[in-house]
Parts: C-alpha cells; structure tokens; sequence
C-alpha cells in the first residue's frame, strides 16, 4: 500500500498538461476516452459557461465590497453611534465581521454538499442581505456588531463556494482564467467600497448608504443563481446523472456531455453518494500514511511547530479550547488519505499566504504613504490599481504559464519587496529615499501578491481535493485562513511596537521564502487537466 501511494504520488506530480497528456503512465483503463478523440478535438467553448462564472463572482464581489466598507465610514460611525474614541468599539466593529466569516467557513462544506453549489450561493447572499440591513439602520452598538457578524457568515461561505463552483462549472482549458475573475472581483469590490464612501466625510450619515448599497448586489446574486447551471459533479455525486448530463450541456457544449460524463464515471469509485462525516478527514477508511522524503518533513517539523507556538499565543490570550481542536484537526489532517495530504497543503498555503504579512501591509499602507505625503485616499487607490493589474495579468497567465510557476515567483516577489521595506526601514538611505523605497516596496509586494499568493491557492485547491472530500476540506482550509488572518490583524501594531519594522517585515520576508520552498517541493501543476485526471493520477483505483 504505501510503495503504490508514492508511485502514485510520483506519477501525479510528474503528470504533463492535458495537452500533451499521455494517460498510458496512468494505471487506468483510458479506452472510453481514446475513443472519443476523433469526436472532441477542440476545447468547450468559453461562452457557454462565462454567464454562470461571471454571476458566482459577485460572491467575491461581496467579499472584497464588506472587507473595505468599514475603513474610511469608521470614523463617522463612531461619531453617530457615541463611542467615539474607544478604540476597543472601534477594532469590533472591523473584526467581528472576520470572527462571521470563520464561522460561515466552518459550515460552507456542509452547506455546499448538503444543497448544492446553486443553493450555497443564495443562503449566503441572505446573511449579508439582513446584516447590511441592520448595519445601515442601526442606532446603536450592539445592532451594528451584529449586523457585522451576519455579514462576515455569509463572506466566509462565499469564498468556499465559489472556488469549488469555479472549479466544477468551468472546461479545464479555462479554469486558470475564471480562478483569476476571483481575485479581481475582490479587487473591484474593496475599489468599489472606497468610491462609495468618498462623501462620508462631507454628508451626515452617508456611511449608512456604504452599508446599505450592497443589499443590491447581494439581491442579484440570490435571484441570479435561479438560473444558473448547478455543479454537474454534486449532481452526480447525488446519484443525479441525467440532471448532471443536461448541466454538462450547457456549460460545454452537446458535442462534449459524452466525454464529460465518462470522466465522471471514471473517477466514481462507488461511494460517491454517501455523505461524508467530518470524522472521516480525520480517521478510518481515508485515514492513511504519507509519502515524506526528507525536506518535506523538515517542512512538516517546522509548521508543527509554528501552528503550536500559535496555540501557545491563544493560550495567552485566553482562546485555549477553540485553538486546541484547531490545532488538532490541523495534526490529524496531516495524516490525510491522499500522498502527502492534500488538506496539510491546502491548510499551509492558505496559513502561508496571510503569515506572508499582506494585510499587515494593506493595514500599514495609510501610515506609509502619509509620511510620504500623501493622502490616504490616494493611498488606497494606488494599492488598489497594483492589486488589480496584478490580477489581471495573473488571469492571463494562469492557463499559460501553470499554478505552480505563479505561486513561486509570486513569494519570491513578496520576498523581496519585503527586503526593500527593511532596507527603508533602516539607516542606510536618506529620508527622501527611504520613503520612495518604502512606497515602491509596498506596491511591489501588493502587486506581485496578487500575480498569485493572492488567486492561486482559491483555484488550486478544489483541484487537488478528490470530489468526495472537496467540499469539507475546502471549508478546513479556510478556516484555518480566517483564524490566522484573525490574529494576524490583532497581533500586528503590537508586534511593531515591540520588535519595530525592521525585524517585523524581515519576519515576513522570511515567511515568504519558506513559502517559495514548500511550493517548489510540495505543489504540484494541474495546469490544462480535467478533475478526473488529477484525481485518477493522486488516488489511483486500487
């Protein structure tokens, strides 16, 4: 069992795009689809399933709009809501909404496989409709906080959601590009939240109209979806093949349904049908050794230790029960069914993308460009054009290049933009030169964090995850990003104080290039390949 799981490995990571795919090295019987090459010798067109992608990405829409609403209104509503200067009011107002967001994340896997990817989009369309309600209607407090948690549960099943639909809905030839709409769907949400909220300054109560605006492409959203396709593969994990037929119709084409389905019958291994318990990441049938040569396990040792200095800091700060089940799902998944532990890779890009330092660097952002003289306003739209043109050029890339060359240079990038902000940090230029350093870095990391830390893991992931286990571990290794994006946010002004920028953002930097390794080592390139065979190569039929 363990020398055909590495074989298995092996073969998964030496795997060529579907392209120049010779499926001969995989040990399965490719008869059905050799016959139907002469039929299909072009991809599915992309605009059968362009209008389905295009309405899921206002998911992501939502997401980036809710992230950024708050920042520039806060003051305003301080003032309107009496707790003016009470900056513990003030950090809840912003971080309740991420303690929602884990909250939906933890349920989106069960809500995704229990109603479908359809039905997924519109129950969380419904919290963000009710809480930006409350939150634009509010006279108090408690209201807004609440509306705020509303709100952050439907952000945090929509970035599940939409990856695993992304993912299932879309030809392989264009799931690179679609997984790039994601991110500058984010990105034109957080530009549309500083638009709208430009008269906040000058109009009484305008910051209600912020909240209150964004019931509309939430409304969109949940009518919209009544008519888009429904994943073909939950279908037919439903046991619902001609229904997944018919949606196979119209987001491929009728000349590709018969080819489509086989594929899907390919990887069906039986079991398709039954639900899968959360108990079952953890142990039993999928519970099964890795494949470790030796830099991977040091890269294991030192994650163990970083997710148990964490729980050391929850201990802290008084979180010791929550983080100690985290901490335990985390080790349990390292021992996944899957050569190497699909969920331990998911879990660590998601934990390295966010200890990468980039929403300390979108929190710090304001401060830096300040001193350089320049307004905020400005500011935010500087890091917000880099974050857009970043994605734009990573939507183009994606299915050009491959995943796995993106995130690489991505880190590498971030590594060292963070080496500019040290420097800037330091006492080796002069002042007007440290803050030209010190702006043109943080664009920089911005815009090479977007060319892929940024987009990446969101579409790589359901990739890798077999079909039966999608859903859940999606959902695990988003929790893992809210939570450490959580702390990440709480912890950063203290640890500047502390140990000051230099050695902070030499802190990220180092993260960074301990990313670049675990990507070269671990990732694997699904650039140009079905679902099915990324899932025949990594858990062949035994």
């Amino acid at each position: 069992m363990w020398a055909r799981q590495c074989k298995a490995f092996t073969i998964y990571k030496q795997l060529p795009s579907r392209d120049h795919t010779n499926m001969d090295n995989v040990e399965v019987d490719s008869a059905p689809l050799q016959s139907n090459t002469d039929l299909v010798n072009t991809n599915p067109s992309w605009t059968h399933s362009f209008p389905h992608v295009l309405v899921a990405t206002i998911s992501s829409f939502l997401f980036g709009y809710h992230l950024g609403v708050v920042n520039e209104p806060l003051e305003s509503i301080s003032l309107d809501l009496g707790f003016n200067g009470n900056t513990l009011a003030e950090g809840l107002v912003v971080s309740t909404c991420l303690g929602g967001a884990l909250i939906g994340s933890i349920l989106s896997g069960w809500v995704a496989d229990g109603l479908g990817r359809c039905r997924a989009f519109q129950i969380s369309a419904v919290p963000m409709i009710i809480g930006a309600l409350l939150s634009a209607t509010t006279k108090n407090l408690a209201c807004m906080l609440l509306g705020r948690m509303l709100v952050g549960t439907g952000m945090g099943l929509g970035p599940t959601v939409v990856s695993l639909y992304i993912t299932e809905v879309s030809p392989p030839s264009m799931r690179g590009t679609y997984g790039g709409f994601v991110q500058i769907a984010t990105c034109l949400g957080l530009m549309g939240a500083l638009f709208v909220s430009i008269p906040v300054k000058e109009i009484s109560g305008w910051w209600r109209i912020c909240f209150g605006v964004s019931i509309i492409p939430a409304a969109v959203l949940a009518l919209a979806m009544m008519f888009c396709a429904e994943s073909p593969h939950w279908l037919h994990k439903r046991g619902r093949s001609v229904e997944a037929e018919a949606e196979f119709e119209r987001l491929l084409g009728a000349s590709h349904v018969k080819t489509a389905m086989q594929e899907l019958a390919k990887s069906d291994r039986g079991d398709d049908t039954d639900a899968v318990r959360f108990s079952e990441l953890l142990h039993g049938r999928h519970f099964r050794g890795m494949c470790l040569n030796t830099h991977t396990y040091i890269l294991y040792c030192l994650f163990s230790f970083l997710f148990f200095l964490f729980q050391y800091l929850c201990l802290l700060l008084g979180f010791y029960s929550c983080c100690h089940f985290l901490a335990f799902v985390f080790f349990r998944l390292c021992y996944s069914h899957v050569p190497f532990a699909v969920v331990f890779i998911g879990s660590t890009l998601f934990a390295l993308q966010q200890l990468s330092g980039i929403n300390a660097v979108f929190y710090f952002s304001s401060s830096v460009f300040k001193s350089a003289g320049v307004s905020s306003g400005i500011a935010n739209l500087f890091v917000g054009v880099a974050n857009l043109l970043g994605s734009v050029i990573a939507m183009v890339l994606m299915d050009e290049l491959g995943r796995r060359v993106l995130l690489l240079w991505s880190f590498f990038g971030m590594a060292v933009s963070m080496g500019l902000q040290v420097a800037a940090a330091g006492s080796y230029f002069s002042d007007s030169g440290a803050l030209y350093l010190a702006v043109g870095g943080m664009l920089m990391f911005v815009f090479t964090f977007a060319l892929g830390a940024g987009p990446v893991p969101g579409l790589l992931l359901p990739e890798i995850f077999p079909g039966r286990i999608r859903a859940k571990a999606m959902a695990v290794c988003m929790s893992v990003h809210w939570v450490i994006n959580f702390f990440v946010g709480l912890l950063f002004l203290r640890l500047l104080e502390q140990l000051g920028p230099r050695l902070l953002y030499t802190i990220f930097g180092t993260f960074c290039l301990v990313a670049v390794v675990f990507v070269k080592r671990n990732v694997m390139e699904t650039k140009g390949k079905s679902l099915q065979e990324i899932e025949i190569a990594l858990l062949p039929q035994e």
